[in-house]
């Protein structure tokens, strides 16, 4: 009877302050992933829930204000059914989760959050980890061209190579071609030993280790080998027409308004892109214009493109990391405000 009371929730007053109870049973393994390592998991949740939290074994127990038990309680659900889906939780993920039920969308979490998109070579399931990926995702699979813009640690360029490898595999495509933009090969690559390739390869790195990651090593070679898959710097693009393809265009804040229109424009029939890119983080010179800036302003509304809009509320690196994005976006903005008042 006890116990029946303490799941609908009971209200008792103590120092004229009305409490609230809710309790909610695991099995110890769901409670062993909702802890996590030495309990840091619910060291972060005692932290950041308004709710006083006492964990003994499966059994939890929440305390506070109606308010803050409600809360709490929400987060916890949402989380709880990540857990029973097979989803692991980490930190990160919990700080997402307590965003999203405060803006009203814990309840789409666990559905959004358990769409498998692809399996990597050693059997890991690869779903969205915010909404804000979920969202990216599906705007990739309905347009012939998506922009994924947002900060480091979002997931754009891994989630772009995952699509594209999922589409080759359902054979809706017969190649992956993948771009960045490089430095001049001259002075700035000269010194470097090796031919073309060799010298560029360092830029196109994280594409290479996004395909190695998903389909191994071995079998990402034996495709690039036979020119299935194709990694290349975005100079050598220009010319081409790319029939039947999924062409990823990384870190196009560093292109030119002009080679942003050579790129776009080499789509062919059958073929699909995304371009990613985070255009707080422009590397060319002074007084030179992003395309993936002057791009927006150009295509937006266009029939079968899609901008999608990352945050630092889609990092899902080390939680420092969120911290290190917020810090820069309000440090600019008060540059901007600062630069607007004088």
């Amino acid at each position: 009877m006890e116990r029946k009371q303490r799941e609908k929730g009971i209200r008792k007053v103590d120092n004229l302050t009305e409490l609230t109870e809710k309790h909610f049973s695991l099995t110890n393994q769901e409670a062993a992933e909702l802890y996590g390592l030495q309990d840091e998991n619910l060291r972060f949740l005692e932290n950041h829930l308004g709710a006083k939290i006492v964990a003994r074994g499966g059994d939890i127990h929440l305390t506070g204000t109606e308010q803050e038990v409600e809360f709490a309680g929400a987060v916890l659900q949402q989380l709880i059914d990540l857990i029973k889906k097979g989803n692991a939780i980490s930190i990160p993920g919990i700080n997402y989760c307590i965003q999203a039920v405060l803006e009203g969308q814990g309840e789409q979490l666990s559905e959004m959050l358990n769409q498998v998109i692809q399996v990597t070579a050693r059997g890991k399931q690869i779903k969205p980890k915010t909404v804000g990926q979920y969202h990216y995702v599906q705007a990739i699979r309905k347009n012939d061209i998506t922009f994924g813009i947002g900060p480091a640690g979002t997931g754009k360029t891994y989630l772009a190579v995952v699509m594209a490898v999922s589409a080759l595999k359902k054979k809706e495509v017969n190649r992956i071609v993948l771009t960045r933009p490089a430095v001049e090969a001259g002075e700035k690559l000269g010194f470097l030993p090796g031919d073309m390739q060799e010298k560029v390869n360092p830029y196109l790195r994280p594409l290479y280790d996004g395909l190695y990651d998903i389909l191994g090593i071995e079998t990402a070679q034996r495709y690039m080998d036979r020119s299935v898959i194709e990694v290349a710097p975005l100079a050598y693009m220009r010319g081409r027409t790319l029939d039947d393809s999924f062409i990823i265009l990384d870190e196009a804040q560093n292109t030119t308004p002009e080679q942003m229109k050579m790129f776009l424009t080499r789509l062919g029939f059958g073929s699909k892109a995304v371009v990613t890119g985070d255009v707080t983080q422009v590397d060319l010179p002074r007084n030179s214009n992003s395309g993936l800036v002057v791009v927006q302003n150009i295509l937006k509304g266009l029939e079968g493109i899609s901008f999608q809009y990352l945050t630092q509320a889609d990092v899902i690196r080390h939680p420092v990391v969120q911290r290190i994005v917020l810090a820069y976006e309000k440090y600019q903005e008060a540059e901007e405000n600062n630069s607007n008042n004088s």
